[in-house]
């Protein structure tokens, strides 16, 4: 089996391999409007982003968060082939791997931008891996996670900063 990178290592690699348009990022999906709903505040619901690609999204009580790959990173990695969930009450801390994801590029550690306990994978994945290219941040997402510390999420780009993190990759 080949080694494993970070998600942001495997896009750099692929990146720099790129030779057509056919895989830059959709720009379309920057440009939807953000909704939010009126039982919380739009600060505890934004999804935030990780210089791995990774992002997580709080829900409305602000102790779960959902975590998954950027549309950025799904686009570069090509189809999935295979994804590795995280078990059920794993406790990790930011940054630790919590499962990887094969495509028919590279294998790439998927890592928890937040520490906590995992609280569920997206069993989904196990026989459709490739949800992940159709739908990388909703229906494609990897885990949810029981925050520690929402704090943490202070420290991550929200959906305009990785914005222009991504545009500074091409």
């Amino acid at each position: 089996m080949a080694a494993r990178l970070s998600i942001a290592r495997a896009v750099c690699q692929i990146s720099s391999r790129r030779t057509c348009a056919a895989f830059r990022p959709v720009r379309a999906q920057w440009q939807q409007p953000y909704s939010r709903s009126f039982s919380c505040s739009i600060a505890a619901r934004a999804k935030k982003y990780t210089e791995d690609h990774e992002w997580i999204e709080l829900s409305s009580d602000g102790k779960t968060g959902t975590i998954g790959i950027s549309t950025y990173a799904a686009n570069a990695l090509g189809d999935v082939v295979y994804v590795e969930l995280p078990t059920s009450d794993l406790e990790v801390k930011a940054g630790e791997a919590i499962g990887a994801v094969e495509s028919v590029k590279s294998a790439s550690d998927i890592n928890s931008p937040v520490s906590g306990k995992i609280i569920e994978g997206n069993s989904v994945l196990e026989e459709k891996p490739g949800t992940i290219n159709n739908d990388p941040e909703g229906s494609g997402w990897i885990a949810k996670i029981e925050v520690a510390d929402s704090g943490e999420m202070e420290r991550l780009m929200d959906e305009g900063g990785y914005k222009e993190f991504t545009e500074g990759l091409e």
